[in-house]
């Protein structure tokens, strides 16, 4: 506003809350898609994550088997895979739900991962020494003992589905905020192109805090803390 940066370069905040507020119908219709695609995608990536986690710590030998694969997949950049998957799948939803499921699966596979193997052992022996079976150790020891982990990692993976959703409708497909993203870069409208930008923002931040009622819902313990 003072004349330092060109407004093409660095828009002034009073014009990205204008377009904020003028684009707003808009953007919740692309946001609606968006979220969509969030949802389904971290739906999946928990229930892959979780049995992923469950099986790896049950079986030994799919441990060393999968670990460094689960490893691998991580250290691939996404906005390479995306083309693939837009090439093999299509523009619809498959293959941003696909590309959202590679990256929120892994903070919770890991997270449960670790704790599972960091419960206090004496614990197990001690459940076992009273005739408890693998399925009450997990029950009643594990699955407790790791809750926070669990929602650390889903706390990761919901910020990390609505980026992923997004770098997905860069590439292809007809809305979403994404989609909306390309348009007005393209058309050099970058008062809406922060203001989609603080939208995905918020959306992440609102993710992230229905994880932490979620957890306050499922851990009551951790409340008299």
């Amino acid at each position: 506003m003072a004349g330092f940066v060109p407004g093409y370069m660095l828009p002034a905040p009073a014009a990205v809350i204008k377009a904020l507020i003028t684009e707003f119908p808009l953007l919740m219709e692309h946001a609606k898609v968006t979220l969509m695609e969030a949802a389904v995608g971290l739906g999946c990536g928990m229930l892959l994550g979780f049995v992923m986690a469950v099986l790896m710590d049950h079986f030994e030998k799919l441990y060393k088997a999968f670990y460094p694969l689960v490893v691998i997949t991580q250290t691939i950049p996404t906005v390479a895979i995306a083309p693939l998957l837009v090439l093999w799948f299509g523009y619809e939803m498959l293959p941003k739900v696909i590309l959202i499921v590679i990256m929120t699966f892994f903070p919770i596979t890991i997270g449960l991962l670790e704790g599972f193997r960091s419960v206090d052992q004496d614990t197990i022996n001690l459940l076992r020494s009273m005739g408890a079976g693998k399925l009450q150790v997990f029950r009643y020891i594990k699955l407790p003992g790791t809750l926070s982990r669990f929602f650390a990692g889903l706390r990761i993976s919901a910020a990390y589905s609505i980026v992923g959703a997004v770098i997905s409708e860069w590439l292809g497909g007809f809305f979403g905020l994404g989609v909306y993203m390309t348009r007005v870069r393209k058309a050099f409208a970058f008062d809406k192109m922060f203001a989609v930008i603080f939208l995905i923002s918020i959306l992440s931040l609102l993710l992230m805090k229905l994880v932490d009622i979620l957890q306050k819902k499922c851990m009551p313990w951790e409340r008299v803390k």
